[in-house]
């Protein structure tokens, strides 16, 4: 963790949590869980804590009832205050949470936090959901969960593999927007690098770079994508499939001439939360429809 070694951090945390599950144990009602993060949200309401949930951050979008819990700011950019406030028992995250200065308050207030591994692999998901679980007393409801996501994983890769037979894999260039001016692509260890070759297709710049870098015209002709992947929300920001192809080079290459465009609910696309079997699934038939269609501009 930023500010911390990691030695320190995981001895802290597991003393901190220790402490929290024994102050806790077999008095569920006086939880006050604040978690940080849309996927952890979401796996909290899945295991059907949420009634001890009373505070989420703003990624905390899915399901709909979460984003009435009372908001304690963007993941990357809290205020001790603002969740102290709240007086939680148990702060969950992920590991990207902060800023650090903010994770050292809460850490001298002495509130358990439990910083979650990050990882854009199916199993993390399921290390993720048990740990989770555990944390709110429901182990047991957590094993349920896990055998339900590998059956579901089981599922998704037999459809993706029955998908790629005899067809070449789609070249997908995944676009990151906030708005026309604030374009990122993905190179590889990113979250949309995992779920693109989850979902039988080949990032165009994953060799290139590593992480998210801003969109250079020139790099993204010679890559030269069949498909164009997004997010609803980044395409929604930008003005629908006609704004991000506004975007200088995307129009050039031969996913943008064709026009072939996908987007997925941002959380359900790259949150690896309890949905994930379902986005890759979601994720493999668009890719490859669209690529398969190969539909001309009208």
């Amino acid at each position: 963790m930023r500010g911390l070694t990691s030695l320190t951090r995981r001895e802290w945390l597991a003393g901190a949590t220790a402490l929290t599950l024994s102050r806790h144990a077999g008095a569920a009602d006086a939880r006050r869980i604040i978690s940080i993060g849309g996927a952890v949200t979401e796996t909290f309401y899945a295991l059907g804590a949420q009634g001890e949930l009373v505070g989420a951050d703003t990624t905390s979008l899915f399901p709909e009832a979460a984003t009435r819990l009372p908001s304690v700011g963007y993941a990357r950019a809290l205020s001790a205050e603002g969740v102290l406030s709240l007086r939680p028992t148990l702060i969950v995250a992920n590991e990207d949470a902060g800023p650090p200065a903010v994770l050292r308050q809460l850490e001298a207030a002495r509130v358990p936090l439990v910083l979650l591994d990050g990882g854009h692999r199916f199993e993390g998901t399921l290390a993720r959901t048990q740990r989770l679980a555990d944390l709110c007393g429901r182990a047991d409801a957590g094993r349920a969960m896990v055998a339900r996501l590998q059956q579901e994983w089981a599922a998704s890769r037999e459809r993706v593999a029955q998908l790629g037979k005899g067809r070449a894999a789609p070249r997908v260039l995944f676009v990151l927007s906030h708005s026309t001016a604030q374009m990122r692509v993905a190179g590889r260890d990113t979250g949309a690098d995992a779920m693109i070759a989850y979902a039988g297709g080949i990032n165009v710049l994953g060799t290139a770079f590593e992480g998210y870098k801003p969109l250079t015209p020139e790099a993204v002709i010679a890559a030269a994508p069949d498909v164009i992947l997004g997010t609803d929300q980044g395409l929604e920001a930008t003005g629908g499939v006609a704004g991000l192809l506004n975007a200088p080079g995307l129009a050039q290459t031969p996913a943008g001439r064709a026009r072939r465009v996908v987007s997925l609910e941002a959380l359900l696309l790259i949150g690896f939360g309890p949905r994930m079997p379902q986005a890759v699934t979601t994720l493999a038939d668009a890719i490859h429809a669209i690529h398969a269609s190969q539909v001309r501009p009208a």
